[in-house]
């Protein structure tokens, strides 16, 4: 039996009923252990986001598990030591997002510096502002902090845009061939990424060493009037350090597809300041991106239950 414990679009379980297998679709199940625990008993596979966590202890509940299929990328939400310990094989949807999450990047800078959503609305009531020019994003400086797949595509497609790109990655090969082709510039700690920066997006995986990656000390660097955009994973950064920094006006402001807690407490201190957009864990959420995601992640699942070996697994 294959346990889908977190929702899944209209498309998406219209592939899973084409799957020859069983399957228990309760996309609420993932905030209910025990139950979860239950259904668990019988499944082989098990489909998740990233509410589910997946632990030893659920684990221990799951005896027959042969696949963990993650409907997305980012992997802190499973324990893969515990998998690999039990055989049990993890398949994530590797690229599948990358499309959208790059134009959410790209549309939020651009808007940033020239936002006519807002010109827009105030024409249509009468005011007629043509001081309103706003800025080009050619010729700033755009810092990626994580050089993965999707950090990857940023620094190409500001490139395009005539962009200069800094990167901060602690992992970055030597010879990585956007290196290699001056299409980034590698900065040797993140506070010098920071302080030259006029815009700074937020590739990192959350891992022991990333969490609050941006705190007191590190935000205290950057440049005056920088913008942050954060679509990686919202414990990157440390939240009651950023309220304090936008408190004094030294942002130019912040674009925040995640969170510390999701959803946030209410109210929610960052929604009182105009200059923080803020949007629902949805960058990677196209319908096209949807799509891509559980047609991968289904016959990832399938593969390994049938004994071949997954296309896109976690290690």
């Amino acid at each position: 039996m294959i346990l889908v414990s977190e929702w899944m679009d209209d498309r998406g379980l219209g592939l899973l009923k084409e799957v020859p297998r069983a399957y228990t679709y309760e996309p609420e199940i993932w905030s209910d252990k025990s139950r979860l625990k239950d259904l668990l008993i019988d499944a082989e596979a098990l489909i998740v986001r990233n509410n589910t966590q997946v632990t030893p202890d659920l684990l221990d509940a799951a005896p027959g598990l042969k696949v963990v299929g993650r409907l997305g990328v980012g992997l802190d939400n499973i324990d893969l030591d515990a998998c690999q310990a039990r055989r049990i094989t993890v398949v994530y949807a590797r690229g599948a997002n990358a499309i959208p999450v790059v134009e959410y990047v790209i549309g939020a800078l651009l808007h940033y510096m020239r936002p006519w959503v807002d010109w827009s609305h105030r024409t249509k009531q009468g005011t007629w502002q043509r001081r309103l020019g706003g800025h080009e994003v050619y010729g700033k400086t755009l810092g990626v902090v994580g050089l993965g797949d999707i950090g990857s595509r940023v620094a190409r497609a500001a490139r395009t845009l005539g962009m200069q790109v800094l990167v901060y990655d602690p992992h970055l090969a030597p010879f990585h061939a956007l290196v290699v082709d001056g299409t980034v510039s590698p900065a040797q700690t993140l506070p010098a990424l920071l302080g030259q920066a006029d815009a700074v997006t937020l590739h990192a995986p959350l891992r022991p060493d990333t969490y609050h990656l941006l705190d007191q000390r590190t935000l205290s660097g950057l440049k005056p009037g920088a913008l942050l955009i954060n679509t990686a994973r919202g414990r990157l950064i440390d939240e009651a350090a950023l309220l304090t920094l936008l408190e004094q006006g030294r942002m130019g402001g912040a674009y925040l597809d995640v969170r510390e807690s999701e959803p946030p407490t209410l109210p929610d201190p960052l929604a009182s300041f105009p200059e923080v957009r803020l949007t629902p864990h949805l960058a990677g959420l196209t319908d096209e991106a949807l799509v891509r995601t559980t047609t991968l992640v289904l016959e990832d699942v399938m593969r390994v239950l049938t004994g071949r070996p997954a296309r896109s697994p976690a290690r």
